[in-house]
């Protein structure tokens, strides 16, 4: 069946559940059973919905699981309404980003004030991650991403879930780094950094977090850095031998030179190894304009 196909009967669908509600609210169905054909009418809007997905037209699956899961709660059944706004917030998503991305939310925000309501926070953290997506990538509206990260970490830590509250905390960390927010960032990096070193199956991962912290101290003023570097040394033992650690010091000391050459040349060094990602490159790049009379690219 072509698309038409499936969205003329999508429509169809849609016309026989707005006439089972029509129905469900006359008087005498008052008295026999309108609830019952409330919950048809609930079944066969998710069907519209399905078809309205086949046949590629989000944004009218989107509206169709919407009704449902109103539907779903004039039943109070809760779980079902909260499932068909996550599938409504879905269908939004895959819509036109820019237009619908909005709806999406507020689908995804109604999900989360139900299963908040119902004590099932992983459920709402994961739908918190996914609104900090669409506004990571759709709106690039960061500042509220990382409102709903941090949201989203609470609820995991709530629940025990330490390793995915870190996975948000570290989103956070890296765009209030990006947004000049280091002391921010700084105890974030921190304290995961802590938390890893105690884990021997994190343990690998801490220096990377003891040096994106030392580098956002370094952003403040170089003091701060020197000393963080020390701190993360007798904290770490471990963080002395690493590259990381290495470069850190040749950093602190191009700088107290005012060494443009030996900054870049040991960045290129440590890049020929470890390739930088784009944030490490930001923050290299900021500590880079803070030496005198730099005019060059970090590479």
């Amino acid at each position: 069946m072509d698309n038409s196909g499936k969205e003329a009967e999508a429509m169809a669908l849609l016309a026989e559940a707005e006439r089972k509600v029509k129905n469900s609210q006359s008087f005498f169905s008052g008295l026999f059973g309108g609830s019952s054909k409330i919950e048809e009418a609930c079944e066969i809007y998710a069907r519209a919905a399905n078809m309205f997905k086949m046949a590629k037209n989000w944004s009218a699956a989107g509206n169709a699981f919407c009704q449902a899961a109103q539907l779903h709660l004039q039943l109070q059944s809760k779980h079902d309404a909260a499932t068909c706004f996550v599938d409504a917030g879905n269908a939004f998503k895959k819509a036109d980003p820019q237009e619908e991305a909005s709806e999406a939310i507020n689908c995804l925000m109604r999900a989360i004030e139900i299963y908040t309501d119902m004590g099932r926070f992983t459920i709402a953290a994961k739908h918190h991650i996914s609104i900090a997506e669409i506004y990571e990538t759709e709106l690039v509206d960061i500042e509220k991403a990382i409102a709903h990260y941090e949201q989203s970490a609470d609820y995991y830590k709530g629940e025990e879930s330490n390793s995915s509250a870190n996975k948000c905390l570290l989103k956070v960390a890296g765009y209030a780094a990006q947004l000049e927010q280091y002391q921010k960032a700084i105890d974030i990096y921190e304290q995961v950094g802590t938390n890893a070193m105690d884990s021997p199956l994190l343990k690998y991962s801490a220096k990377d977090y003891f040096f994106k912290a030392a580098l956002c101290h370094f952003c403040i003023d170089m003091l701060n850095a020197k000393l963080a570097v020390q701190k993360y040394e007798e904290l770490f033992p471990a963080f002395s031998d690493s590259r990381e650690c290495k470069l850190m010091k040749k950093l602190l000391d191009a700088h107290e030179e005012q060494n443009v050459d030996s900054y870049t040349e040991a960045v290129k060094e440590y890049d020929a190894i470890s390739r930088l990602d784009q944030w490490l490159t930001t923050m290299l790049l900021r500590i880079k304009k803070t030496i005198q009379g730099d005019e060059e690219d970090l590479r």
